[in-house]
């Protein structure tokens, strides 16, 4: 090709190629955003009219009652989710990532308030640490207050793992509410479905979704956008078929001052209707607990100019109908539904909610692997479902224990007005821990004046505290399913975070002094046989007390002896080029080295042959770059237990020479740890 004249450009410079990629690039995320966040948001018309009118208000409402329930519904979802979700709360990403435990890193970093005290200033040079310190007077005194307060401190982590033990009763709760109302539909035809009936098919329906979750959720994206977005499409065009054939005064409801004459009219029963109503916003949390598999712009792009739209104009749909139709309040969404499409709507209705539920409990696995990293969960078995998308993972355990809380549920309740009471409890305590911790972000993370961060407590605070009071109040009727879930996970997170927490620090006390250490000499009073030894321990500094042990009953030790630390740092992710920091722990002669191998609150810890094998190159390199540096140093215990590097694996061709050129301290042929030797420890690698 014949390069440009001078004075001309081509139609399309680089930067406009840049633009239109990235531009490309958004509506792909939005569009795949549509299968993975809004499953659950987008069913929630299928069961928040039932919920709200119960009680009195169930047998005396008229059309002022329902134009002040859909204006109710129009401002929750417009202060609620779009404001303070979609342009606030996406921007205090952790480096891409949101949710709970985002919040809680992100305040971990810029604030001594982690109990487990194995931090080292080392972690604050990752590249994805953004370590900052507070330049307000006001927010370093807080800051200080906190820190010295180890009762703030578990307060605080307190708080979010009632957040987190509330979104995993989400995951019992969403599939047992969304499918129950998508089959209910089978009562308003003309072969009318018993109740029972109804929870049998709905129990069915279930327990193939939890019996199938062993597939993992690969291309889940693609397969269940198309399902959603047809969803919204029909609610939307069932929405403005009602409007338009019923009643389209409704429009005026638009003005919050319906909401006033809603509440002077029905004053304490307006109230109680609360509860209902925030199911409207169920799922706005996956919005930002999902940030991390799409970006802020295209979660904002799907719902800002598709959800919510579609979903106020179904919900004033709904409303409309009601208004000519007060006798259909307990099946409104589906004798809302033209006679023509109504089976075309059941059968997306259906799909749609098996969508969500399958979102719900895939969030659900990640919860409880991210509560792990925090050290508040036992150990257990996670699959990854899948080699290409990365962060796909099943629990066996988790999966079938949530089954039988789901169907336990289902067939106890045999209502969605129950259970809708139960996952109003749920959604709006999780968005008030949410709004608790942003603001603590604010003054913090984003070093901004205290008083901003008030006021957004205060704002929102005071909207999602009257719902909350309004809960309450149905504690009896459902409410307490997720108190009582919520109460046994979070005393099984804290019992296992506090054993944690005592086991380290007995560990941390114990660790054998590097003056005992240094007296043994450096052939530590016994056999030195050739390779490496890989002794792990918990200790992110000093040499366990259980060395000791060793030493004094095992016969032999080889050459090297490397001490293997696996740790979490409140970071979501760590580069495989940060991932190892190594140093040596004794002068040279002994051979003894440290490993700290580093994972971040959402990275993935593979069971695989690479683990070791990438180790023991990050050992190789180490030495090597000692051997070039010796010539630099003054003394033979220059570098003791504190001097860590971080060392990036290189390829497989370069390790091993490394390896072999250190003949000295490595003897090549016996790199490969084996397990049945009796004077290796044993390699185990768990999450």
């Amino acid at each position: 090709m014949e390069p440009e004249e001078a004075g001309t450009s081509s139609p399309r410079t680089p930067s406009s190629q840049f633009a239109w990629r990235n531009l490309s690039k958004t509506l792909i995320l939005a569009y795949q955003s549509f299968g993975v966040v809004y499953g659950d948001l987008s069913t929630s018309p299928l069961y928040v009219y039932t919920s709200t009118f119960v009680g009195k208000l169930q047998r005396h409402h008229d059309e002022e009652t329902i134009f002040g329930v859909f204006s109710l519904i129009f401002w929750t979802l417009t202060l609620i989710p779009l404001i303070k979700y979609v342009f606030i709360l996406l921007s205090a990403d952790d480096n891409g990532e949101g949710g709970t435990f985002a919040l809680y890193s992100l305040l971990c970093r810029y604030g001594r308030f982690s109990l487990l005290p194995n931090q080292q200033a080392a972690d604050e040079e990752l590249s994805a640490y953004k370590y900052g310190s507070s330049s307000l007077a006001g927010s370093s005194a807080l800051k200080r207050f906190l820190e010295k307060h180890k009762k703030l401190r578990t307060a605080l982590l307190l708080v979010v793992l009632f957040g987190a033990c509330m979104v995993i009763g989400d995951g019992v709760l969403t599939p047992a509410i969304s499918v129950l109302s998508s089959v209910s539909g089978l009562q308003v035809t003309e072969k009318k479905l018993n109740s029972g009936e109804v929870v049998l098919l709905a129990c069915i329906i279930l327990v193939g979704l939890f019996a199938l979750q062993h597939w993992g959720t690969h291309k889940v994206a693609f397969l269940f956008a198309p399902i959603v977005i047809i969803w919204l499409i029909s609610i939307f065009s069932v929405g403005i078929y009602n409007i338009v054939r019923w009643n389209p005064k409704i429009l005026k409801a638009l003005s919050p001052y319906y909401v006033i004459k809603f509440f002077r009219k029905n004053g304490r029963d307006g109230w109680i209707s609360l509860g209902g109503i925030l199911l409207c916003t169920t799922g706005t949390e996956a919005m930002f607990a999902d940030l991390g598999h799409f970006t802020a712009l295209s979660i904002r792009l799907a719902f800002g100019f598709v959800v919510y739209p579609c979903l106020v104009v179904q919900y004033m749909g709904q409303a409309a109908f009601l208004s000519r139709n007060p006798e259909s309040i307990l099946t409104s969404f589906y004798d809302s539904i033209p006679d023509p499409v109504f089976w075309p709507v059941f059968v997306i209705a259906t799909l749609a909610a098996i969508v969500g539920s399958q979102a719900v409990i895939t969030a659900t696995f990640s919860i409880i692997k991210q509560c792990h990293s925090l050290g508040c969960f036992p150990r257990v078995k996670v699959v990854h479902t899948s080699r290409h998308i990365y962060g796909q993972i099943y629990i066996p355990e988790i999966n079938w224990i949530l089954m039988i809380l789901c169907l336990a549920i289902t067939i106890g309740f045999q209502d969605t007005t129950w259970i809708g009471n139960a996952y109003g409890v749920a959604c709006i305590t999780v968005m008030f821990v949410t709004t608790w911790l942003m603001a603590l972000v604010i003054i913090f993370a984003w070093q901004r004046n205290i008083f901003l961060a008030v006021a957004f407590l205060f704002f929102f605070g005071t909207i999602e505290g009257v719902y909350l009071s309004a809960s309450v109040m149905k504690v009896a009727q459902g409410g307490w399913v997720p108190i009582a879930l919520s109460f046994i996970f979070m005393v099984v997170m804290y019992v296992w975070h506090y054993g944690t927490r005592m086991k380290y620090n007995f560990d941390l006390h114990n660790k054998v002094s590097l003056k005992w250490l240094l007296g043994l000499g450096p052939s530590l009073g016994i056999v030195r046989v050739p390779g490496i030894g890989l002794i792990y321990s918990e200790l992110a500094t000093g040499v366990p007390a259980i060395f000791s042990h060793f030493v004094t009953n095992l016969p032999a030790f080889h050459k090297v002896l490397v001490f293997v630390c696996v740790k979490s740092v409140p970071v979501p992710y760590v580069s495989p080029e940060e991932r190892y920091l190594i140093g040596r722990i004794c002068p040279r002669p002994y051979r003894m080295y440290r490993c700290i191998v580093r994972y971040g609150y959402k990275d993935i810890q593979r069971d695989n042959g690479d683990f070791e094998s990438q180790l023991i190159q990050s050992i190789a390199e180490f030495i090597q770059m000692e051997a070039e540096d010796a010539q630099f140093s003054s003394s033979e215990i220059s570098s003791l237990d504190g001097r860590m590097a971080v060392i990036s694996t290189r390829s497989a061709q370069s390790s091993l020479s490394l390896i072999a050129a250190e003949q000295e301290d490595i003897d090549f042929a016996s790199t490969t740890v084996s397990s049945k030797s009796p004077y290796t420890p044993e390699l185990e690698i768990t999450l």
